[in-house]
């Protein structure tokens, strides 16, 4: 499995978005989910990661999207099929490794709590929940959480 930054902007990379997207649907209504369009994913400001199985595949993706010292975690997502063989914690890995690269000292994200796996997983990485940030509402549906970066001198 690979990781790499890469656009979104890609039939299968679409296709996976399509996929997140329709997943997201069965669980949150539209006025508690916070998504990222296609063109936003393609700003300079936004860092895009792709996981590729041995068959260059696209089987997951992520992005962070960078705000001056701090980035917010968007569009994970690892195909059900592939999941449970560390797809998600190499995209993770790589998008962290960007962002200290970027200056940046907090990732933060918003999920929501029909998701459990998701955030047992951002739980076991480290990060913490937290209040809403940006321009976020308070919201039962969500769920926001933050992990500071420590860079290596």
């Amino acid at each position: 499995m690979d990781v790499k930054l890469e656009s979104p902007n890609q039939p299968e990379i679409i296709s996976l978005i399509e996929e997140l997207d329709a997943f997201q649907d069965t669980l949150y209504p539209a006025e508690a989910r916070y998504a990222v369009d296609l063109t936003k994913l393609e700003q300079e400001n936004v860092l895009f990661a792709v996981a590729r199985n041995d068959d260059g595949l696209a089987i997951g993706c992520g992005a962070l999207v960078l705000n001056d010292e701090w980035a917010e975690l968007k569009r994970m997502f690892v195909l059900p099929s592939q999941r449970g063989k560390g797809a998600a914690a190499k995209i993770l890995a790589k998008l962290e490794i960007e962002a200290a690269k970027c200056d940046c000292s907090l990732l933060q994200l918003e999920t929501g709590p029909y998701q459990p796996e998701a955030l047992a997983f951002y739980k076991r990485h480290g990060f913490e929940v937290c209040g809403a940030f940006g321009d976020y509402p308070e919201h039962p549906l969500s769920v926001f959480m933050d992990k500071k970066l420590f860079k290596e001198y």
